[in-house]
């Protein structure tokens, strides 16, 4: 019992020795973004408490000016889904024809549209209507979650991703890094502000924008591993064949 113990224990540590620091990071905020999201659900669906929501409109409402209206104008734009199909179009484009990479260029419009269709999918079934008092001028659609919160993470993220595996120095892909992160929290921030959208909303936005993208690139990666493997398998049968003949 004690050695067949010993060896599921050396297995596991065997196999956790095998995770990048990258994997663990991703696991990590896989597991804490379901269970932001799941949290986020009970409290507003099951316990009906909207005490933080307010809480952070009475916050916002404490920043308004005109000069923050239009910066706030500003930054909702770059979360915004006519802004954000120019841009996944370009970095499409980008990939290509510019950088040749075609797996990458795959990657872009893979999880553009089907977070889309994601967030359209979890906006009908907990059917959640938007603030009735916003700021500036009212937002089409559901509140729950916030489409700008999602695609702000799975496409910025997407770029956070693309920059970590790029051959830059450590410092500029941080600094990079950093940059991108505080450009999707303030388009998270810039929804309440327009009380466009409940914080709750955003929160659990940027929770599902996070599991999704993980998933995606996850399983992007795997069918791009698999299917280099099975051409490269093609590749050597024929040179084989050839060979032979």
């Amino acid at each position: 019992m004690i050695s067949s113990t010993k060896k599921i224990y050396k297995k596991v540590v065997a196999s956790l020795l095998l995770l990048t620091v990258e994997s663990l990071l991703s696991l990590l905020l896989f597991g804490l973004a379901i269970i932001g999201f799941l949290y986020i659900v009970d409290y507003i669906f099951v316990d009906n408490n909207h005490l933080f929501d307010e809480q952070a409109f009475s916050y916002t409402r404490t920043l308004v000016s005109p000069r923050n209206n239009n910066l706030m104008v500003a930054i909702s734009f770059l979360g915004d889904y006519q802004f954000l199909i120019a841009a996944n179009l370009l970095l499409m484009c980008f990939f290509l024809f510019v950088r040749k990479h075609r797996w990458y260029s795959i990657r872009v419009p893979a999880i553009a549209l089907s977070s889309v269709l994601m967030m359209l999918v979890l906006k009908k079934i907990f059917n959640r209507h938007r603030p009735l008092t916003p700021l500036l001028d009212p937002a089409r659609g559901l509140s729950f979650p916030s489409g700008h919160a999602m695609s702000s993470v799975t496409f910025y993220g997407l770029i956070i991703f693309f920059i970590w595996n790029t051959g830059l120095k450590k410092p500029i892909r941080i600094g990079l890094i950093f940059l991108l992160t505080l450009l999707i929290l303030s388009i998270g921030f810039s929804r309440i502000y327009l009380q466009v959208h409940y914080a709750t909303d955003v929160i659990a936005g940027f929770c599902m924008g996070t599991i999704w993208l993980i998933i995606s690139i996850t399983t992007l990666t795997q069918i791009e591993k698999f299917s280099k493997k099975k051409a490269a398998k093609s590749s050597d049968l024929q040179t084989d064949s050839q060979v032979s003949n």
